[in-house]
């Protein structure tokens, strides 16, 4: 029996430049401290664990998920490097009336979550990444793990992107019908930790309502984030200011464990939390831990009036 899901408590669109928008989704307080999630690759806006949006009810926390360009409700776009994404949180942030915030990356958010603490310093007060993507050109960048296929398939990515894209949006289409029967069997080919992870109904829960309500229209968002992550990201990690946690599985088998303590060690302000047994997912699992760890660092570092 498949587990259900609340929506949630605010979604829509905002425009953040020209004619392009961004899709968003709220989760608890409304009043609270904003934290933004950031999905990973692939994802959606509702790619939040259930821990973390009960969490966030519980203790004043205003959780945002959104939509990379080419997800859900947002419009397709290639940024000319990962840090030009910044700039369309800062929008999103200026519109819900944020200014203060906590940055959440998972995966391919991770990236993103780096570069709008670099750009943000003054807004972005503390920031969390699980099992994010590391750099994979230039100095700081380190080889192997699934963005090693990655850099050798960007590329060819503006030839073959359109029909990736058309394939991906008509495979999601077709398990629609079948959603849960097939994650469990990508559960069975998984990683014992993840395979673990996915077999808990609110985790899977969650996963179906992204996959069937955030990525049913497009796909181009995986593609052009393999396609950014392939190049200079436009800043260095050792400009990254502010308090980073991450968090990272040492079974990961998507971005290997030692991608996350080859840029914790280059980070200014950084430590690693080692999941223990844990793949590529198993940040998902202790979403009320990330929360309540960044909350309290959160406090320790702002200003005391």
């Amino acid at each position: 029996m498949v587990m259900s899901i609340e929506r949630p408590k605010l979604e829509g669109t905002v425009a953040v430049g020209g004619d392009r928008r961004l899709g968003f989704a709220e989760f608890g307080d409304p009043q609270g401290r904003a934290f933004f999630w950031l999905h990973g690759t692939p994802g959606a806006r509702r790619q939040i664990p259930l821990e973390a949006r009960a969490y966030a009810e519980r203790h004043r926390i205003r959780l945002i998920g959104v939509d990379r360009p080419g997800i859900g409700s947002s419009t397709p776009h290639g940024y000319a490097n990962v840090l030009a994404f910044a700039d369309d949180l800062r929008t999103i942030a200026d519109v819900l009336g944020i200014d203060q915030m906590a940055v959440i990356g998972l995966s391919g958010g991770g990236p993103y979550t780096l570069a709008c603490a670099t750009a943000m310093p003054d807004r972005v007060v503390v920031a969390g990444v699980l099992g994010g993507v590391a750099p994979t050109v230039g100095v700081e960048g380190i080889g192997g793990g699934l963005m090693g296929l990655g850099s050798f398939v960007a590329p060819a990515l503006p030839f073959i992107g359109l029909p990736l894209r058309l394939a991906l949006v008509g495979l999601v289409r077709s398990i629609k019908p079948i959603a849960p029967v097939a994650l469990k069997g990508y559960a069975m080919v998984s990683p014992e930790g993840d395979r673990r992870l996915l077999e808990r109904p609110e985790i899977g829960a969650m996963f179906l309502d992204d996959l069937l309500n955030g990525s049913r229209k497009q796909l181009a968002a995986p593609l052009a984030d393999v396609a950014v992550f392939a190049k200079d990201w436009g800043f260095r990690l050792d400009e990254v200011k502010i308090p980073v946690r991450w968090w990272h599985g040492d079974k990961d088998h998507i971005v290997p464990y030692a991608h996350g303590e080859h840029v914790v060690a280059r980070l200014p302000d950084a430590e690693l939390y080692t999941l223990p047994g844990e793949s590529h997912l198993g940040g998902l699992g202790c979403g009320a831990e990330i929360l309540e760890t960044l909350t309290k660092l959160w406090d320790d570092v702002a200003p005391k009036g």
